[in-house]
């Protein structure tokens, strides 16, 4: 199969990805093997390869947003059949026996893998994967359209719940790339009394343009002030600077969820009485349940969410994650297989 390897950590300047000839793999008992259609493009994989969030192995194939057809099922496989399409993503496995894993909080398990990082992900033309940790995916979507609803669609999903947002408050996005371009049509559709205001870097002017198409109430910068006070604030941002913003920003009992695996550059100094009295608080997301997977599916294709979807061949992936590097994603990148 073809596939982009990472073989070591670097910047992805120096445009790190391989395209090789692997052997197919082979699944392994209650695993699938999965004809990769499409991966989205995540900034994990930066993380990734610039080593914030290091693979546990090289080489590795990077990718965990996967849509694509059951190929083969391996010993013990019986959840789905051969031509079934299905959806993978970060989370490839969980002990099940952990108190974190008893108490539905598999995203939490000192065991678990992850995919593209501890296992051969989706920036290939084959993977495998636990077939319990795979999920249908609606029909209403293309492949293109599912592949990065498997983890800014998922995780943002989680950041939403997670923030408590109610209908008639205000949320605040800061940041609005391939998650927040989401969930911002989740908000919609869930607190349709609700107001929305985002923020993004000055020079964005697409990213605020798409956030005003999708119904955002207002657009500034990440250091601009809202028309009012933030009642929640999911950060989707790579950078520290954010979070002091949306701390000040937020309204008195208010909840700020850090939606990012690692941030690329420290939060500044904070100001107790400014930034976190009042009870204010701060969340962060790690990673996500197949319980976020199995309910999010479903209602993005009642919704419907619409992803805007910038798309390219696998062999392109290392120009795709400069293009997300340097902010110039529109919506979410896929890469489509050969």
């Amino acid at each position: 199969m073809k596939a982009m390897v990472l073989r070591g950590i670097s910047p992805v300047e120096e445009r790190p990805l391989e395209l090789v000839d692997l052997p197919d793999p082979v699944p392994g008992n209650g695993q699938m093997l999965v004809r990769v259609s499409a991966c989205g493009v995540c900034h994990t994989e930066l993380d990734e390869i610039e080593g914030r969030v290091p693979p546990s192995r090289f080489p590795m194939v990077l990718g965990h947003e996967i849509a694509g057809r059951v190929e083969e099922m391996g010993p013990g496989a019986t959840k789905f059949k051969r031509g079934d399409r299905v959806g993978i993503a970060w989370i490839n496995w969980a002990c099940g026996r952990c108190s974190f894993c008893l108490r539905g909080e598999e995203n939490l398990c000192h065991e678990a893998k992850w995919t593209g990082k501890d296992v051969y992900g989706g920036y290939a033309q084959y993977t495998t994967v636990p077939e319990d940790f795979a999920y249908p995916i609606p029909e209403r979507f293309s492949d293109l359209q599912a592949a990065p609803l498997l983890c800014a669609g998922v995780v943002g999903y989680r950041a939403l719940r997670l923030s408590g947002m109610e209908d008639g408050q205000v949320l605040g996005l800061y940041g609005f790339g391939a998650s927040a371009h989401i969930i911002i049509q989740v908000a919609r559709y869930k607190y349709p009394h609700g107001k929305v205001f985002v923020f993004t870097r000055p020079n964005q002017e697409e990213h605020q343009n798409l956030a005003r198409r999708l119904g955002a109430d207002w657009v500034g910068a990440t250091q601009d002030v809202p028309p009012a006070r933030l009642n929640c604030a999911i950060d989707f941002t790579p950078v520290g600077v954010s979070v002091r913003e949306a701390l000040k920003n937020l309204e008195r009992g208010g909840r700020l969820t850090i939606n990012a695996i690692r941030k690329t550059t420290p939060i500044p100094e904070l100001d107790y009485a400014e930034h976190l009295w009042h009870e204010k608080e701060i969340k962060s997301v790690a990673n996500v349940t197949r319980k976020d997977a199995l309910e999010f599916l479903p209602l993005a294709a009642e919704i419907p969410i619409v992803p805007e979807i910038q798309e390219f061949s696998l062999e392109e992936a290392n120009e795709a994650l400069m293009i997300l590097k340097e902010g110039r994603m529109r919506g979410a990148g896929v890469l489509k297989m050969p």
